[in-house]
């Protein structure tokens, strides 16, 4: 949904990511670091800084292939590590979240009939299937597996905003509703060119 959105990024970040000394592995990883602390504050109810360093990771996670792309350094196993230190990411964030929900240090009330804990499980497992049907698409041979409406930068932009309104379980909901509305149109794409 975002892509040219990313291309703009990507094309500006140029610059920038020459003069950075730190390899782009380096960047992942304090990518998921930053994750992890982001999870903490969510879990200690503390959700304009939870939002806010969702969206740092978000920049290095910009930032990581920016480099890589820039000085002529991609590699399989960086893309690889990316990808897990993605998934990580989206897991810890969720996870604090539902701490921070059964803790009682993020105030909600059910939405649908559902606590806000079952809805970030339902997110947790739309996002990664988002993630693992791209992979396996590609794995069989789909190329540009590129579609969907919920991607990770989608999916962490709802979270933030929904972190600094207070709204943060019906960003929740929306992740839920927009990560499984992206499995169908990537089962949908899959279909369309495997046969």
């Amino acid at each position: 949904m975002l892509n040219q959105l990313k291309t703009t990024i990507r094309a500006a970040s140029t610059p920038i990511a020459k003069a950075i000394p730190l390899s782009p592995n380096a960047l992942t990883l304090i990518g998921l670091i930053i994750s992890v602390v982001s999870a903490a504050a969510f879990a200690c109810g503390e959700l304009i800084m939870g939002g806010v360093l969702i969206l740092v990771s978000g920049v290095f996670d910009i930032l990581d292939g920016a480099v890589a792309r820039a000085n002529g350094r991609m590699t399989s196993f960086g893309g690889f590590l990316d990808s897990v230190c993605d998934r990580y990411a989206d897991a810890v964030v969720f996870i604090g979240i539902m701490y921070g929900a059964l803790a009682g240090n993020i105030p909600t009330t059910a939405l649908f009939g559902i606590s806000l804990w079952l809805w970030c499980v339902i997110a947790l497992v739309g996002s990664l299937l988002v993630s693992y049907t791209r992979a396996r698409a590609e794995g069989a041979g789909v190329e540009n597996m590129d579609v969907g409406i919920a991607e990770r930068p989608e999916r962490m932009i709802l979270l933030a905003v929904g972190a600094f309104s207070g709204l943060i379980a019906w960003a929740i909901v929306v992740i839920v509703i927009l990560t499984h509305i992206t499995i169908i149109q990537r089962i949908l794409y899959a279909k369309k060119h495997l046969g």
